[in-house]
């Protein structure tokens, strides 16, 4: 069995390549061939749909239950400012910088060596890991068309800079398109009913609305108007104002709950792009979160969105890294997150027992 530093530089080595092949989501070929390379060298068998990589416990038990090591091998597009080559990875300074070093490429480096390490020892659980793709872009080629090719899963780890703070709740996401409707007519005459001023109170509405359920984990609902478009030319009165609304909903609350209850509030057209990025949460009791707890590791809630939103069973948000790192130029993980997380990932789940 290797031991934790041989595990440590094995997955500092597959990050590294993980950022020199660029893997913007929707393009994570390269990467996924880097993963399945990985698990194939160990001897275990690997699965693969689409850019998506997974491996399942050799000594898989159906009397046993399964835990899921899942994180993704996507990133987004590199930001303007970046100093240093963002598919270069560079150490500088106990660092190591490139594009998805912290979000996500050390939680899967990470996460593959405690699951290499632990499936050579002797659990009471399955485990499975996933490297999944489309993360960043919510897409339905990632894990969502994976889960249902996988056997039934009791629990799962998702791998996200979290400082290695377990998450225990996480915001959902609804994007709403709303169009408000006037009349058309000559600006330069009294005529029309302008779509900016019949939209003005109605933004403002939803600016002050207020959902009255507050989530101990993740505060109240939060609603953001973020784009706006109307008219055609400067002379014409505009006869449709149409705008998007970012919704950040809580555990009280399903997708469709909060869209149903702003449809009999707000007066203007609503659209959802989409009902399925509901919020999740996991008690605090759960064994895992436990153990973190005693680790020294403080629960929190996540205001943002990862695929655990696509989970339909418990799961805890916990990776290397920080947050607030992850979208920005000169991205970086520093090396010591890396060895903390691959010890603390073991040490969470060595005979951890969930039933």
């Amino acid at each position: 069995m290797a031991t934790k530093d041989e595990l440590y530089y094995k997955a500092l080595d597959l990050l590294k390549n993980l950022i020199s092949n660029p893997s913007i989501s929707r393009e994570e070929v390269k990467a996924a061939d880097l993963i399945e390379s990985v698990i194939s060298s160990e001897g275990i068998t690997s699965y693969r749909k689409g850019n998506n990589v997974w491996a399942i416990s050799p000594q898989y038990n159906l009397s046993h239950p399964t835990i899921l090591l899942n994180s993704h091998i996507d990133t987004v597009k590199p930001v303007a400012g970046w100093k240093k080559e963002p598919f270069m990875p560079v150490i500088e300074d106990g660092r190591l910088y490139g594009l998805g070093s912290n979000d996500a490429g050390a939680s899967v480096v990470s996460l593959l060596s405690a699951f290499l390490y632990l499936i050579k020892t002797d659990q009471k659980y399955n485990l499975i890991f996933l490297a999944s793709a489309e993360e960043e872009v919510s897409g339905k080629n990632g894990i969502e068309s994976i889960l249902p090719e996988l056997p039934v899963i009791d629990f799962a780890i998702v791998g996200e800079p979290t400082d290695m703070a377990p998450a225990i709740a996480e915001k959902g996401l609804i994007v709403l398109d709303c169009s408000v409707y006037g009349t058309s007519g000559h600006a330069a005459r009294n005529e029309g009913e302008n779509a900016i001023y019949k939209a003005l109170p109605i933004i403002s509405a939803l600016r002050d609305f207020s959902f009255p359920k507050i989530s101990e984990n993740l505060g109240s609902i939060k609603i953001s108007v973020t784009q706006i478009q109307a008219g055609t030319q400067h002379n014409v009165i505009p006869d449709r104002c149409d705008f998007v609304v970012d919704i950040r909903t809580n555990d009280h609350y399903t997708n469709k709950e909060v869209v149903d209850i702003l449809k009999k509030q707000i007066p203007c057209d609503i659209t959802p792009r989409s009902l399925r990025l509901n919020s999740s949460r996991i008690e605090l009791s759960h064994p895992f979160v436990q153990r973190a707890i005693i680790a020294g590791k403080q629960p929190f809630g996540s205001p943002t969105l990862s695929d655990q939103a696509l989970m339909p069973f418990p799961s805890v948000k916990i990776g290397p890294g920080d947050s607030a790192r992850s979208h920005t130029a000169d991205e970086y993980i520093k090396l010591d997150e890396i060895r903390e997380a691959i010890e603390l990932y073991i040490s969470l789940l060595d005979r951890l027992t969930l039933k």
